[in-house]
């Protein structure tokens, strides 16, 4: 019988001949694991933010099983306002018992929002009542805004998401075209400024995005001015030059004709006919560093003559604005807003009115926004004033009834409008 010894020997001997050391007898260290995604903290689709009123950094989420985490929010916010010189001459058969009005007391939202922010297939729907104050156009309630524009889901589209580049989207969408952003807790200012009346605000259609680095793409084909007719090709390109400076161009225009005239007064108001059958082109600029928020553009807007849809002739606009910030502490900032516009036209000529003041006419206007946040609550108080510049003047005519002007008040004679505003809420 071997001794134990001499077995041990054998062994050694035996492992060594074949490259197998003791040490390697030993278990395998295990591969680490990545530990999972913390739920709930996906970055989410929207809505945007490009003022002071900022994003919740802690937004309510919970699972639903096999769709993943959904994230739900909103918005609950009021204002109310007192101006000069209303619109007392427009009326629209969509809405008779509703007008511009030298004050009003009003929700600007009572919105909720749902989305699904991750995974291949991802959505987002925003859906409840709104209003979309703006610089030199009547200011309707509420609710009568809500269901002449796009009724009470606004928003709704589902995303692809191919890879971390590319995705495809389809539904009813946000515009790409623009600086200023749709819904008044979005922006700087309260009240939407005079060119964002000529850009288009949601779109249904079908949109492509890219993003690498500094670089993001989107082209997206739509119906325009919310028409329903799928005519529209518009695009946007943003470039980041580095952390604090970006810089973007974004437009669209009809590849066909859209005769609104022969629609309702109710489809009218959202698609109205000279923009619906217009192109417009936007450059912009952004410096966001610190305190500091500065964002220029310029736009160009041109409407072709085609008496197939009721434009006997053609008209252009442009117009440039200065949107800009400044928070003093966590609590308090301070934004304004200049701008200045124009359309092509003489004084009581036939060009369309794409401005809303009659051809040849212009307008320039200064906004200044306090504005107090505190965690979600914000509070802010506005002043704005709009002036104009060749405008056509009231008329008698035959009978003794009166054709009027273009610009404020009762008879479109006034060529100033102040408006003096506060909004206050919570966003969520």
């Amino acid at each position: 019988m071997l001794k134990r010894s001499t077995l041990a020997g054998l062994a050694t001997v035996l492992l060594s001949s074949t490259g197998i050391l003791a040490a390697d007898l030993q278990a395998p260290t295990p591969v680490p694991v990545p530990p999972p995604a913390e739920p709930c903290k996906a970055t989410l689709i929207g809505p945007a933010y490009g003022g002071v009123i900022k994003a919740n950094p802690n937004p309510t989420c919970f699972s639903a099983g096999p769709l993943g985490d959904l994230y739900v929010g909103g918005a609950v916010t009021g204002y109310a306002y007192t101006q000069t010189n209303p619109f007392a001459s427009f009326s629209t058969p969509a809405a008779p018992n509703d007008r511009d009005r030298s004050a009003r007391v009003d929700f600007s939202n009572l919105q909720g929002i749902i989305q699904k922010p991750e995974g291949a297939f991802q959505f987002y729907v925003q859906a409840g009542a709104y209003s979309i104050p703006q610089l030199g156009f009547p200011t309707l309630g509420t609710f009568t805004q809500t269901d002449l524009l796009f009724g009470p889901v606004p928003v709704a589209f589902g995303r692809i998401q191919i890879n971390d580049e590319w995705s495809v989207q389809g539904g009813r969408m946000f515009t790409l075209i623009g600086t200023e952003l749709l819904f008044t807790y979005q922006n700087l200012n309260i009240n939407r400024g005079l060119l964002f009346v000529q850009e288009n605000f949601i779109n249904h259609g079908v949109q492509v995005n890219y993003s690498s680095g500094p670089l993001s793409v989107s082209l997206a084909g739509t119906d325009g001015f919310f028409s329903n007719e799928i005519s529209w090709l518009t695009g946007n390109v943003a470039y980041k030059l580095d952390d604090y400076n970006t810089i973007g161009v974004n437009g669209g225009l009809n590849l066909g004709r859209t005769n609104a005239l022969d629609r309702s007064p109710r489809y009218q108001f959202a698609t109205p006919n000279f923009q619906q059958n217009s192109g417009i082109f936007n450059i912009n600029y952004t410096y966001a560093n610190g305190p500091w928020i500065v964002s220029p553009y310029f736009q160009f807007t041109n409407v072709e003559r085609d008496e197939r849809v009721g434009i006997t002739s053609s008209a252009s606009t442009y117009g440039g604005a200065l949107l800009a910030a400044y928070s003093f502490n966590d609590i308090f900032s301070l934004a304004g807003r200049v701008e200045y516009t124009e359309q092509t036209g003489v004084r009581g000529g036939t060009t369309p009115n794409l401005l809303g003041f009659g051809p040849g006419s212009n307008a320039f206007s200064v906004t200044v926004t306090p504005t107090f946040t505190f965690d979600r609550y914000f509070f802010r108080v506005e002043y704005a004033h709009v002036e104009l510049g060749g405008i056509t003047r009231a008329s008698v005519l035959d009978g003794g009834t009166i054709a009027p002007g273009t610009g404020f008040g009762r008879y479109g004679n006034r060529t100033s409008q102040d408006r003096y505003m506060v909004e206050t809420g919570i966003t969520f």
